[in-house]
């Protein structure tokens, strides 16, 4: 017998899948340890601390937790959370799906530079951003003095405030389509140029079927830091009440002047708002795995 054909037959002869049975399958108590080890973090670092953020909460009654949620202060915060997230996640929506397009489309010069910077918000700290928003559009900022002989208020308002939420959240998007649209590259789009359709056509008829869902994550993703956002909203706010504070800093002032069931109440409100993003990340995630599936 050949060489050749003794390992085809001890291929055949289930020697060589039960070797690659025992090379990938773990023992079950190696399994059980790894999933007991994950539930155990899972629950001390996500689970109880979100428990507990809704019982302190509603620790002294609905009633009070309503009302602290209800007061004008808390309602100004969360409209002005609600306000930066509706601006900050369309425009975003806008600049990821055109930098995915040119980044997986086509070759340029500078590609690797614009990568390095939808990358920047990832590596720079919150707070520094806040720092570069106050440098260029603050009392002492370069277009300071310009923006206050106009009459125009960026810094400690609402203009600042979406800025730094845009700058902050703006790789979500293009994070999340470039990679998928680099796989699946320009065949497609270049059959339907070759078969008549314009740009528009070819966005909409084609690349936009193919990137729906990833676009539909990175916006639920974008927009769950927005409304969570803290350290650059933090440096360009102000603090002012009604007026600059998003729901994570008036969580922090009603905490540090001891109104724990305020503090609580609103957090517990900004939770389910990030439950709600993260039940509609799930949904998203099972339509994709049936549609893969059907496939």
């Amino acid at each position: 017998m050949s060489l050749a054909s003794e390992f085809v037959s001890i291929h055949q002869g289930g020697l060589v899948p039960a070797l690659m049975r025992r090379s990938t399958t773990e023992p079950l108590w190696v399994q059980r340890t790894l999933i007991g080890i994950s539930w155990v973090f899972m629950t001390v670092f996500l689970l109880v601390p979100l428990a507990s953020v809704f019982v302190e909460a509603f620790a002294k009654g609905w009633a009070l937790a309503l009302e602290a949620i209800t007061e004008p202060d808390a309602l100004a915060a969360v409209r002005l959370t609600l306000l930066a997230a509706a601006i900050s996640v369309p425009l975003n929506l806008v600049f990821g799906v055109a930098a995915a397009w040119v980044i997986a489309k086509f070759d340029f010069h500078g590609k690797s530079l614009l990568l390095t910077l939808i990358d920047l918000p990832f590596s720079v700290s919150p707070v520094i951003a806040g720092l570069i928003f106050v440098l260029v559009f603050g009392l002492q900022g370069w277009l300071g003095e310009w923006l206050v002989g106009h009459d125009i208020r960026v810094i400690f308002a609402v203009p600042g405030i979406v800025m730094a939420t845009i700058f902050i959240t703006f790789p979500f998007i293009a994070r999340e389509l470039i990679p998928l649209m680099q796989v699946q590259g320009i065949e497609q789009e270049e059959a339907a140029r070759v078969l008549g359709a314009n740009g528009w056509q070819v966005f909409w008829r084609v690349t936009l079927p193919n990137i729906r869902w990833a676009l539909l994550y990175g916006v639920i993703l974008c927009n769950a830091r927005a409304m969570g956002e803290f350290g650059a909203v933090s440096v360009v706010s102000g603090h002012i009440r009604g007026q600059t504070n998003t729901m994570p800093l008036h969580i922090e002032i009603a905490y540090n002047e001891y109104q724990f069931v305020a503090a609580f109440a609103v957090a517990s409100l900004l939770a389910a708002l990030a439950l709600v993003s993260l039940l509609a990340k799930y949904l998203v995630e099972q339509r994709v795995k049936r549609e893969m599936q059907a496939r």
